[in-house]
């Protein structure tokens, strides 16, 4: 079963989550455009129960990255 960051990726990208991997990046998924990027990240917060600073957005470049940004906000079930 795919993890939850992941599952919120798919639904916002609108893309089966088959095609995502950890390592999926707005290079490799065309559908990951600045517009998507916003919706990502309000998605996350409101999924999460986090607010996520203007630095945290900019780091989260892959899906790796998204959640390595909210384990260090303390979300282990990601």
């Amino acid at each position: 079963m795919s993890d939850r960051v992941t599952m919120i990726f798919a639904e916002v990208l609108q893309l089966p989550v088959e095609n995502f991997t950890d390592a999926a990046s707005p290079e490799s998924i065309p559908q990951w455009d600045s517009l998507a990027a916003l919706n990502l990240v309000l998605a996350l917060e409101e999924e999460f129960g986090v607010k996520l600073s203007a630095r945290e957005i900019v780091a989260m470049r892959s899906i790796a990255a998204a959640k390595t940004v909210l384990r260090r906000k303390g979300i282990d079930d990601v």
